[in-house]
């Protein structure tokens, strides 16, 4: 089964909004954070989810260019975490496994630090 992945790249946000975000998906816990930013949809599938969220996110972004008291910088940032964990989801489950192992594969290694191991001065 083959998903479709909605260009992320294609939102204009502000850089402090995604940034912010990008910190939180660390702790995105979906059965959790799905469940208070959808109330009532249980747990749909990533696509769906996805969809849902990205609608959800659209009128938060709405309400801020308008100025509206209710706006929520919270609640927007949340579903921009929301959004991207369920994004990455959704893009795991379209990679093949075999695939997936050979990108990890050709992947480079992290950089080591300027210091320590990597200078030869490290401890054994």
């Amino acid at each position: 089964m083959t998903h479709t992945i909605p260009d992320l790249g294609a939102l204009r946000r502000p850089r402090l909004l995604v940034r912010t975000a990008r910190f939180g998906l660390e702790d995105y816990r979906r059965e959790r954070d799905l469940a208070r930013l959808l109330p009532g949809e249980g747990l749909p599938g990533p696509a769906r989810a996805l969809a849902l969220l990205l609608a959800e996110e659209a009128a938060c972004e709405a309400a801020r260019l308008r100025g509206e008291a209710t706006y929520s910088v919270a609640r927007q940032v949340e579903l921009l975490i929301a959004v991207l964990g369920e994004a990455r989801l959704l893009a795991c489950a379209a990679t093949p496994p075999a695939a997936a192992s050979a990108t990890e594969a050709a992947a480079p290694l992290p950089r080591a630090r300027a210091s320590g191991m990597a200078a030869g001065r490290g401890t054994a």
